[in-house]
């Protein structure tokens, strides 16, 4: 399979090995001839990293090496029968770089997107054959993370999403269709990590190492939110929340907090900088840790745990109840795009679903904020005495 993958970022560079380390004849391109060389040069220093530590070998390195070229036109995309996007989250630049595309492609070459966060049916939209877009979402590092969200816009032909599917899954990845819904799976289950962790400090209940120890020691997390916030950027995770939040017509389960605004303001945006929640020195670790109340305080550890998942238990299941996703693909998508613990409707069986019931009513009796309504779906299930999977 020839396949084309337009901008050679981190993101861009990450499928292209995947790609190519998959047997793919990959072509990179990009309008900057610096970025290219800059790319070919960060994959030779990858591989090297891998020919060190005896995960390939030198004959392995120079096949993966062989199956990337470098181009700095779109039009040297023309023989791929599969092109992924992973530019700038900017809907009218997309826009713009698919409708010029499609001038220089075969009639059945699929047009992805690799967004996180923008309507796949708007991208689609930009194209005379739209049937042949898809969503095609990897998560950063691409060559690392297991999961992959396939996204079918309303325009997407069932062959084109079969294909997709085949194709990402003979990748050795994961695949977890989602609905084209702002966010799709993991971006939109995962937002109550971050903000209800920013909103039980804003409530002057705990610190950021607090909060972190907490979701840690007791859930298993591998990185607690203020320390993932750091490593994503704050600047990032923030404008991914600004742009759900707006997505989602101002709904308050996903209205962003001040502390990350003025934190992404200061220019405090985590490891990138320097100083986020933490300080950082030159290497990107952490300078001092911070003692956590939450050692001491085995009573407040145990409400920041149970209070933060179980809004993730609730976006999770209000997810179901929409039908962004099914409820295996929902659970892969969590543990495989974001490393959690465990499945989160796994999470809600094993906690018992009354738990969850209860613990969401508790929040909404004591804010009386829609941001804490139970999920109708958890409602129904609590009633009938069902579960999410079969033992």
């Amino acid at each position: 399979m020839n396949v084309g993958i337009i901008g050679s970022g981190t993101m861009g560079s990450g499928i292209a090995q995947v790609a190519a380390t998959s047997g793919c004849k990959v072509k990179l391109y990009d309008t900057n001839q610096a970025a290219l060389d800059s790319a070919k040069t960060a994959l030779e220093k990858i591989l090297n990293r891998l020919v060190e530590k005896e995960r390939i070998d030198t004959a392995e390195k120079s096949r993966i090496q062989d199956n990337i070229a470098y181009v700095d036109t779109l039009k040297g995309l023309a023989d791929s029968n599969l092109t992924i996007e992973a530019i700038v989250e900017n809907l009218d630049i997309k826009k713009k770089v698919f409708s010029e595309l499609e001038n220089y492609v075969a009639e059945d070459c699929i047009i992805a997107s690799n967004t996180s966060s923008l309507s796949i049916a708007s991208i689609a939209a930009s194209l005379k054959n739209p049937k042949r877009c898809v969503g095609i979402h990897f998560f950063n590092p691409a060559p690392l993370m297991k999961l992959v969200e396939v996204i079918p816009a309303i325009q997407t032909s069932y062959e084109t999403l079969e294909k997709a599917i085949d194709t990402i899954s003979g990748w050795n990845k994961a695949v977890a269709v989602a609905k084209d819904t702002p966010g799709f799976i993991v971006n939109r289950v995962a937002r109550p990590f971050y903000g209800e962790a920013l909103r039980i400090y804003e409530e002057g209940l705990a610190d950021f190492a607090t909060i972190d120890h907490s979701l840690k020691t007791l859930g298993g997390f591998r990185m607690g939110p203020f320390e993932l916030m750091d490593f994503i950027g704050n600047d990032v995770n923030y404008t991914v929340t600004e742009t759900v939040f707006a997505a989602f017509y101002f709904d308050p389960r996903y209205k962003p907090a001040f502390t990350q605004k003025r934190f992404a303001e200061a220019g405090y945006l985590g490891r990138k900088s320097g100083i986020g929640y933490y300080e950082y020195n030159e290497n990107g670790r952490r300078v001092t840790e911070s003692e956590s109340e939450a050692s001491h305080d085995k009573a407040l550890a145990s409400l920041i745990f149970n209070r933060v998942l179980v809004m993730l238990i609730n976006e999770a299941a209000d997810a179901l109840f929409l039908n962004i996703a099914s409820a295996k693909d929902i659970d892969n998508a969590m543990t495989k795009g974001v490393n959690y613990p465990k499945g989160l409707l796994a999470w809600a069986d094993e906690k018992g679903i009354d738990w969850c019931v209860s613990k969401m009513d508790e929040l909404y009796d004591e804010y009386h904020e829609d941001r804490y309504r139970c999920s109708p779906l958890l409602r129904k299930m609590n009633k009938k005495g069902i579960r999410f999977f079969e033992n």
